[in-house]
């Protein structure tokens, strides 16, 4: 779902707000989690789950699979979702 359709699945919840102010929330809400990851903290959305950063260790030994030939695949981060209880349940009724 793209965030055009979150707002508007919001303005029909809450008419009271304008699309700007549902915006901007949309906006903080998404570079506060951000922000957190980047500090390598978790960010714990209750009955949603959990986003978190886990690093990548490197690789010498890594193929090119065009060529063959070994490749050197430097440690990287990634993010990581963890379904909460809740939404696993929800999702496999």
């Amino acid at each position: 779902m793209s965030i055009s359709k979150v707002i508007k699945k919001l303005k029909k919840k809450h008419p009271q707000l304008t699309v700007n102010q549902l915006e901007s929330i949309l906006n903080i809400f998404l570079t506060t989690i951000d922000t957190a990851l980047i500090s390598k903290k978790n960010v714990e959305l209750r009955s949603l789950g959990t986003f978190f950063i886990k690093q990548l260790k490197e690789r010498k030994n890594a193929r090119n699979p065009k060529t063959g030939e070994l490749i050197y695949v430097p440690s990287k981060n990634k993010v990581r979702f963890r379904a909460s209880k809740k939404l696993k349940e929800f999702i496999n009724k």
